[in-house]
């Protein structure tokens, strides 16, 4: 064997090499957003299912609120749909509809001093509460994942590797605007 063929095969192994590393790399990008998602996931099915025990305690009180109970189950409902489609745009709509009707539903919830006293009511609100902050910084961290993820797959040389094996960019977890403004209790109670 002469020195060319031994240079020629020292440059195949090293790209091959290169090549499964850029492989390998890819695939923990990957699976780190499916890991940041599963962590999603799971807190939306944990809130999914305290949802409907808070409905539940607000209707014994709030006899004139029905059509606001009814809304914050219907966006549960989506909520749930998107979730299990792994729908992540759908899941950032139904999301921002949700958050809204709990925040009215809270909202509405200081006209009933009964309500606000009731034990069951203080603590499924906390506990709703605390989900939709562990949420966020879950969001915050599949958003991140996703991002690099999508960044890994577009870099070259990556993306060539990226392209070979049908690596695909994932969806950030976006919601909507109205999801980022304040609610205002003053427009809840006057209308």
């Amino acid at each position: 064997m002469d020195i060319t063929s031994i240079i020629f095969w020292a440059v195949v192994v090293g790209i091959v090499l290169y090549v499964i590393s850029i492989y390998n790399h890819l695939v923990r990008l990957k699976h780190n957003v499916s890991k940041a998602w599963s962590n999603i996931d799971v807190l939306l099915k944990q809130r999914h299912d305290e949802i409907p025990k808070l409905v539940e305690t607000c209707k014994q009180y709030m006899k004139f609120e029905q059509g606001t109970l009814e809304k914050v189950m219907q966006a549960r409902s989506r909520v749930s749909q998107a979730r299990q489609d792994q729908d992540v745009p759908g899941l950032g709509m139904a999301e921002g509809a949700l958050r809204l009707g709990l925040g009215q539903l809270f909202a509405l919830a200081e006209d009933y001093p009964e309500l606000r006293a009731n034990e069951n009511f203080q603590h499924l609100q906390g506990r709703i509460s605390a989900l939709e902050n562990t949420i966020a910084d879950r969001r915050e961290f599949y958003n991140e994942s996703a991002n690099i993820n999508n960044i890994g797959i577009e870099t070259f040389p990556d993306l060539i590797v990226a392209r070979l094996f049908a690596f695909n960019a994932r969806d950030l977890l976006e919601f909507e605007a109205t999801e980022t403004v304040d609610v205002s209790v003053k427009e809840l109670f006057d209308s």
